[in-house]
């Protein structure tokens, strides 16, 4: 009887028919939710997937007069041109370096405080704390870099008062190449540290409390209610972000980089979107920039499958 209704068209057919009738039922159904999307759909369409398709401008010398079809293709050209740039090997350093202190010190610190919030007690003090966290992340980088100099001038800045206080000179922090990433990655993580706990902060809520409940009469102290529940639980949201993160270690934060970035600071703080920025928007060399946008998403498109195969072969946890 199976096999004739697989073999029948008109059944087939009628089956289709009422899966469709499902869908459209569901959707309907759901129609709230689905409207929800459509801002978040046509951003990722608009901003995201349609310029993808001047992507091939990459391998021509492109010409805003003439357009895609009137310039003259190149091939490889500007991607041998970028390579060749006797700043390549600083933008590439600058780039890696910044991201992978990033990785280091910025990603893990949202961890421990949503560890740490999470064994608060008092309700109140825990939503302060958390209100005051999440604060700065809704500061512009303009913003925070008017801080930062508040604190660091040479002249009223509280860091050398500080110095001089211990009859010390006083040092022109924004000025000097060796602090300057070590001032992005200290501001990055005050003004992101508290909004990027949300989500750990959201895994270890969906931690069952029996769990907890069961490792106290078992004799189970916090330390090991932590290693064996917590961490574990934890774990995937963990493993996911870090992917994503180092999917994206191609880039570094144009935006608080090139608020921070000075002539003096070149060495160690020019990176290579602040270089697409010269190169693309000031110079209009669009070919080259986006031989840049190309090469940076091929390299964070294959760290990214390395990261997500080690992913699954460690913790079995993985992005697909």
């Amino acid at each position: 009887m199976k096999s004739a209704t697989v073999n029948d068209p008109v059944a087939q057919r009628s089956t289709q028919v009422l899966k469709k009738k499902s869908w459209t039922k569901y959707v309907l159904q759901h129609r709230a939710f689905y409207i929800m999307l459509i801002p978040g759909l046509l951003y990722f369409l608009i901003f995201k997937y349609v310029p993808l398709m001047a992507s091939f401008i990459a391998f021509q010398d492109y010409n805003i007069f003439k357009g895609f079809t009137g310039s003259e293709w190149v091939g490889f050209q500007w991607f041998q041109q970028l390579f060749t740039y006797d700043k390549f090997g600083r933008l590439l350093r600058n780039t890696l370096l910044i991201s992978l202190y990033q990785i280091v010190f910025a990603f893990p610190l949202p961890i421990l405080l949503a560890i740490m919030l999470n064994e608060v007690r008092t309700m109140a003090f825990k939503r302060i704390t958390q209100t005051v966290l999440y604060l700065p992340h809704f500061l512009s980088w303009t913003i925070v870099f008017g801080l930062t100099y508040m604190m660091l001038s040479p002249a009223q800045g509280l860091v050398n008062h500080i110095i001089a206080s211990f009859h010390g000179d006083t040092i022109t922090f924004l000025q000097k190449p060796q602090y300057f990433r070590s001032i992005i990655i200290i501001s990055g993580i005050w003004k992101e540290m508290g909004w990027n706990a949300i989500i750990f902060i959201a895994a270890l809520a969906g931690i069952n409390p029996s769990l907890y409940e069961a490792a106290k009469m078992d004799g189970a102290n916090r330390w090991k209610q932590f290693l064996h529940i917590s961490i574990p639980g934890l774990l995937p949201a963990i493993m996911i972000l870090l992917m994503l993160k180092i999917g994206h270690i191609m880039d570094s934060g144009f935006e608080q980089i090139y608020q921070f970035l000075n002539p003096a600071t070149f060495e160690t703080g020019d990176v290579l979107d602040t270089y697409t920025y010269r190169a693309g928007i000031l110079q209009g060399q669009y070919s080259i920039t986006t031989a840049i946008g190309l090469f940076k998403s091929v390299i964070g498109f294959l760290l990214l499958i390395i990261a997500n195969r080690v992913s699954k072969w460690t913790t079995g946890e993985g992005l697909y």
